[in-house]
């Protein structure tokens, strides 16, 4: 039986973790998806519990990974933090999502 092939490029896992919590912050969120990605055209962004933007503004894919899609952030003080995604993969379909995870001490 042939399975039907993917035509999105869907959040497949993440560093932190989607809803994890986390004991240190971490030097950049990493997301991986289920197809390659166009860079031009992929973005992600973190916000703090109020909203605020937090990351470096600086969203890349991994040159040796094209399912691989990674912001930079600063030290992040403990809180709730949310994850915005919208990707182009390589067959043209946008998607995108959100998730959160926490930072404790």
């Amino acid at each position: 039986m042939a399975l039907p092939a993917g035509a999105h490029a869907f959040l497949d896992h993440a560093t932190p973790a989607v809803g994890s919590t986390v004991h240190a912050s971490p030097a950049q969120m990493k997301l991986w998806f289920t197809q390659e990605l166009e860079p031009a055209f992929s973005t992600v962004q973190v916000s703090d519990a109020s909203g605020k933007r937090v990351d470096q503004g600086d969203p890349q894919l991994d040159h040796g990974d094209a399912t691989l899609l990674t912001v930079s952030v600063p030290p992040l003080a403990p809180g709730r933090y949310r994850v915005r995604w919208r990707v182009l993969s390589v067959d043209t379909h946008v998607t995108e999502g959100d998730y959160s995870f926490d930072v404790t001490r």
